[in-house]
């Protein structure tokens, strides 16, 4: 039994330390399998997977591509080069960027001053009538730049990024006040009615 238990547990071990693992996708498509210790401006440091009590390694991050981490996240870096971006022509980038960008939306954009509260107070207040004024004038703007709430101003140059994200957090906004919207109108329907009783 006891053997059992020692053979099952290095099983699970070597299942673990297998998928445990970040991967370095280098411009030339190069991939180096590590465990990424730190990101700085220029550089990014890590061991190598075989041998993560060996020595720190750095590759400047103008040799990267990408970054694919143990738990499913990637960076994609995008190349500076006196001051324009040079954008990639590989369709698997710019789908990174786009999937990237709209996770970030969901993650960060929390809808803050979208006219929701003001849609939820005008079709309870007033009447659902005067409620649907606020719910498509808010709905029908993009969220203001100083309200997404971006993670990081290096990708929002990107412009997969910068337009998956806006997407989303529009689509986030839309959502949010016509929630509030039927909110609104629902509960003054029913105050109506309770009314007339």
């Amino acid at each position: 039994m006891k053997r059992v238990i020692i053979i099952l547990s290095m099983l699970i071990i070597v299942v673990l330390n297998g998928k445990a693992q970040d991967i370095i996708v280098k411009t030339n498509a190069e991939e180096i399998k590590s465990k990424v210790l730190e990101v700085t401006q220029t550089e990014i440091k890590y061991k190598k997977f075989e041998n993560l009590t060996g020595p720190t390694y750095s590759i400047s991050k103008s040799e990267t591509f990408m970054i694919k981490y143990e738990n499913g996240i990637k960076d994609v870096f995008t190349i500076v080069k006196e001051k324009e971006a040079i954008q990639t022509t590989n369709t698997n980038a710019s789908e990174d960027m786009n999937n990237q960008g709209k996770m970030d939306a969901q993650k960060y954009y929390k809808g803050k001053n979208c006219g929701a509260g003001g849609t939820l107070a005008t079709a309870l207040v007033i009447s659902p009538l005067f409620g649907l004024i606020p719910a498509l004038a808010c709905s029908s703007t993009e969220p203001n730049d100083h309200n997404l709430n971006y993670p990081s101003s290096i990708a929002m140059k990107n412009t997969e990024y910068r337009n998956a994200y806006k997407n989303e957090a529009h689509d986030i906004k839309k959502k949010k006040i016509w929630k509030n919207f039927g909110i609104g109108s629902g509960i003054w329907l029913l105050a109506v009615l309770l009314s007339k009783r």
